[in-house]
Protein backbone atom coordinates (compact mmCIF):
# COMPACT_ATOMS: atom_id res chain seq x y z
CA UNK A 1 0.00 0.00 0.00
CA UNK A 2 1.49 3.65 -1.11
CA UNK A 3 2.42 5.58 1.92
CA UNK A 4 0.11 8.11 2.89
CA UNK A 5 0.79 11.89 2.14
CA UNK A 6 0.69 14.19 5.18
CA UNK A 7 0.15 17.40 2.99
CA UNK A 8 -2.62 19.95 1.67
CA UNK A 9 -2.91 17.74 -1.68
CA UNK A 10 -3.50 14.56 -0.35
CA UNK A 11 -6.03 15.69 2.46
CA UNK A 12 -8.26 17.44 -0.48
CA UNK A 13 -7.62 14.11 -2.66
CA UNK A 14 -8.86 12.00 0.52
CA UNK A 15 -11.78 14.44 0.90
CA UNK A 16 -12.87 13.99 -2.57
CA UNK A 17 -12.78 10.19 -2.07
CA UNK A 18 -15.08 10.14 1.26
CA UNK A 19 -17.40 11.94 -0.90
CA UNK A 20 -17.29 9.69 -4.17
CA UNK A 21 -17.37 6.55 -1.69
CA UNK A 22 -20.35 8.38 0.92
CA UNK A 23 -21.96 9.50 -2.77
CA UNK A 24 -21.85 6.17 -3.76
CA UNK A 25 -23.33 3.94 -0.83
CA UNK A 26 -26.80 4.81 -1.10
CA UNK A 27 -27.61 3.98 -4.81
CA UNK A 28 -25.25 0.72 -3.49
CA UNK A 29 -27.40 -0.40 -0.71
CA UNK A 30 -30.62 0.84 -2.46
CA UNK A 31 -29.82 -2.03 -5.08
CA UNK A 32 -28.92 -4.41 -2.85
CA UNK A 33 -32.33 -4.19 -1.25
CA UNK A 34 -34.01 -3.92 -4.04
CA UNK A 35 -32.29 -7.36 -5.03
CA UNK A 36 -33.42 -8.95 -1.80
CA UNK A 37 -36.78 -8.02 -2.73
CA UNK A 38 -36.38 -9.75 -6.14
CA UNK A 39 -34.59 -13.08 -5.12
CA UNK A 40 -37.38 -13.54 -2.23
CA UNK A 41 -40.10 -12.84 -5.12
CA UNK A 42 -38.18 -15.47 -6.82
CA UNK A 43 -37.77 -17.84 -4.25
CA UNK A 44 -41.92 -17.49 -4.17
CA UNK A 45 -42.26 -18.32 -7.55
CA UNK A 46 -40.30 -21.40 -7.67
CA UNK A 47 -42.12 -22.43 -4.44
CA UNK A 48 -45.22 -21.93 -6.05
CA UNK A 49 -44.13 -23.75 -9.01
CA UNK A 50 -43.37 -27.02 -6.91
CA UNK A 51 -46.75 -26.88 -5.44
CA UNK A 52 -48.10 -26.90 -8.69
CA UNK A 53 -45.82 -29.65 -9.80
CA UNK A 54 -47.19 -31.78 -6.39
CA UNK A 55 -50.56 -31.05 -7.39
CA UNK A 56 -50.51 -31.85 -10.97
CA UNK A 57 -48.72 -35.32 -10.08
CA UNK A 58 -51.58 -36.17 -7.06
CA UNK A 59 -54.64 -35.01 -9.96
CA UNK A 60 -53.02 -37.72 -12.18
CA UNK A 61 -52.81 -40.24 -9.37
CA UNK A 62 -56.64 -39.79 -8.83
CA UNK A 63 -58.01 -38.84 -12.05
CA UNK A 64 -55.72 -41.76 -14.37
CA UNK A 65 -55.18 -44.56 -11.64
CA UNK A 66 -55.49 -46.58 -15.15
CA UNK A 67 -51.80 -45.57 -15.70
CA UNK A 68 -50.74 -48.69 -13.49
CA UNK A 69 -51.28 -51.26 -16.73
CA UNK A 70 -48.19 -51.37 -17.82
CA UNK A 71 -49.71 -53.31 -21.18
CA UNK A 72 -50.98 -50.09 -22.83
CA UNK A 73 -47.36 -48.69 -24.62
CA UNK A 74 -47.40 -44.63 -23.42
CA UNK A 75 -43.57 -44.27 -23.92
CA UNK A 76 -42.73 -41.12 -26.59
CA UNK A 77 -46.50 -40.13 -26.43
CA UNK A 78 -45.34 -36.66 -26.56
CA UNK A 79 -41.65 -34.82 -26.42
CA UNK A 80 -40.38 -31.08 -25.91
CA UNK A 81 -39.50 -29.91 -29.33
CA UNK A 82 -38.31 -26.09 -28.79
CA UNK A 83 -38.11 -24.55 -25.93
CA UNK A 84 -38.10 -20.40 -26.26
CA UNK A 85 -36.20 -18.32 -24.01
CA UNK A 86 -35.35 -14.63 -23.47
CA UNK A 87 -33.62 -12.77 -20.63
CA UNK A 88 -34.44 -9.98 -18.73
CA UNK A 89 -32.62 -7.42 -16.79
CA UNK A 90 -33.54 -7.02 -13.28
CA UNK A 91 -31.01 -4.53 -11.32
CA UNK A 92 -28.02 -5.07 -13.53
CA UNK A 93 -28.56 -9.01 -13.45
CA UNK A 94 -29.37 -11.32 -16.87
CA UNK A 95 -32.13 -13.49 -15.56
CA UNK A 96 -33.51 -16.50 -18.15
CA UNK A 97 -37.18 -15.81 -19.22
CA UNK A 98 -39.80 -18.87 -20.53
CA UNK A 99 -40.77 -17.36 -23.46
CA UNK A 100 -42.68 -20.37 -24.48
CA UNK A 101 -42.54 -24.44 -24.98
CA UNK A 102 -43.66 -26.29 -28.74
CA UNK A 103 -44.53 -29.82 -28.30
CA UNK A 104 -44.67 -32.52 -30.65
CA UNK A 105 -47.12 -35.24 -30.37
CA UNK A 106 -46.49 -38.77 -31.70
CA UNK A 107 -49.54 -39.91 -33.96
CA UNK A 108 -51.18 -42.43 -32.43
CA UNK A 109 -54.68 -44.25 -33.77
CA UNK A 110 -57.72 -43.18 -31.36
CA UNK A 111 -59.13 -47.11 -31.67
CA UNK A 112 -55.50 -48.67 -30.61
CA UNK A 113 -55.21 -46.65 -27.62
CA UNK A 114 -57.58 -45.78 -24.90
CA UNK A 115 -59.53 -42.65 -24.40
CA UNK A 116 -57.67 -41.46 -21.25
CA UNK A 117 -54.74 -41.20 -23.11
CA UNK A 118 -55.57 -37.97 -25.06
CA UNK A 119 -56.25 -36.31 -21.23
CA UNK A 120 -52.72 -37.99 -20.07
CA UNK A 121 -50.81 -36.30 -23.27
CA UNK A 122 -52.30 -32.73 -22.23
CA UNK A 123 -51.38 -33.37 -18.61
CA UNK A 124 -47.49 -34.99 -19.77
CA UNK A 125 -47.25 -31.60 -21.54
CA UNK A 126 -48.24 -29.10 -18.47
CA UNK A 127 -45.70 -31.71 -16.14
CA UNK A 128 -42.87 -30.85 -18.81
CA UNK A 129 -43.51 -27.20 -19.13
CA UNK A 130 -44.14 -26.91 -15.09
CA UNK A 131 -40.45 -28.81 -14.78
CA UNK A 132 -39.04 -26.22 -17.11
CA UNK A 133 -40.51 -23.41 -15.99
CA UNK A 134 -39.09 -24.61 -12.08
CA UNK A 135 -35.45 -25.12 -13.74
CA UNK A 136 -35.35 -21.32 -14.92
CA UNK A 137 -36.52 -20.33 -11.88
CA UNK A 138 -34.43 -22.33 -10.48
CA UNK A 139 -31.37 -20.65 -12.23
CA UNK A 140 -32.87 -17.40 -11.51
CA UNK A 141 -33.11 -17.87 -7.54
CA UNK A 142 -29.03 -18.68 -7.83
CA UNK A 143 -28.24 -15.70 -10.29
CA UNK A 144 -30.04 -13.61 -7.71
CA UNK A 145 -28.25 -15.28 -5.03
CA UNK A 146 -24.67 -14.22 -6.53
CA UNK A 147 -25.45 -10.49 -7.51
CA UNK A 148 -26.59 -9.79 -3.94
CA UNK A 149 -23.57 -11.72 -2.15
CA UNK A 150 -21.49 -9.26 -4.75
CA UNK A 151 -23.42 -6.49 -3.65
CA UNK A 152 -23.35 -7.11 -0.47
CA UNK A 153 -19.53 -7.57 -0.24
CA UNK A 154 -19.11 -4.09 -2.33
CA UNK A 155 -21.69 -2.42 0.25
CA UNK A 156 -19.68 -3.64 3.33
CA UNK A 157 -16.60 -3.01 1.73
CA UNK A 158 -17.68 0.94 1.55
CA UNK A 159 -19.10 0.97 4.88
CA UNK A 160 -16.64 -1.21 7.12
CA UNK A 161 -12.97 -0.54 5.29
CA UNK A 162 -13.07 1.75 2.54
CA UNK A 163 -14.94 5.17 4.42
CA UNK A 164 -13.66 4.65 7.65
CA UNK A 165 -9.83 3.95 6.16
CA UNK A 166 -10.90 7.45 4.54
CA UNK A 167 -11.82 9.17 7.44
CA UNK A 168 -8.77 8.10 9.25
CA UNK A 169 -6.40 9.35 6.60
CA UNK A 170 -8.48 12.51 6.87
CA UNK A 171 -7.91 12.76 10.47
CA UNK A 172 -4.24 11.69 10.51
CA UNK A 173 -3.45 14.19 7.59
CA UNK A 174 -5.21 17.04 9.56
CA UNK A 175 -3.50 16.81 12.66
CA UNK A 176 -0.22 16.19 10.83
CA UNK A 177 -1.08 19.31 9.46
CA UNK A 178 -2.24 21.17 12.38
CA UNK A 179 0.69 20.19 14.33
CA UNK A 180 3.03 21.06 11.47
CA UNK A 181 1.30 24.61 11.74
CA UNK A 182 1.87 24.99 15.94
CA UNK A 183 5.33 24.04 15.16
CA UNK A 184 6.07 26.84 12.72
CA UNK A 185 4.08 29.38 14.94
CA UNK A 186 6.45 28.38 17.90
CA UNK A 187 9.37 28.17 15.62
CA UNK A 188 8.69 31.68 14.56
CA UNK A 189 8.48 33.47 18.05
CA UNK A 190 11.61 31.58 18.90
CA UNK A 191 12.74 33.48 16.09
CA UNK A 192 11.32 36.67 16.28
CA UNK A 193 12.15 36.37 20.47
CA UNK A 194 16.04 35.82 19.43
CA UNK A 195 16.29 38.91 17.03
CA UNK A 196 14.25 40.93 19.80
CA UNK A 197 17.37 39.93 22.40
CA UNK A 198 20.26 40.38 19.44
CA UNK A 199 18.34 43.75 18.87
CA UNK A 200 18.81 44.50 23.36
CA UNK A 201 22.19 43.63 22.85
Amino acid sequence: MARLSLSKSSLAKQQRQLQTFERYLPSLDLKRRQLLVERARAQDERTALEQAIAALRAQVREQLPMLANTEIPLAELTHVAQVQIDEENRMGTRLPRLVGVDFTRTDYGCLSRPHWVDPLVERLEQMLELRLRLHLQQRRVALLETAVRKVTQRVNLFEKVLIPRTRAHIKRIRVALSDAERAAVVRSKIAKAKRQRGGLA
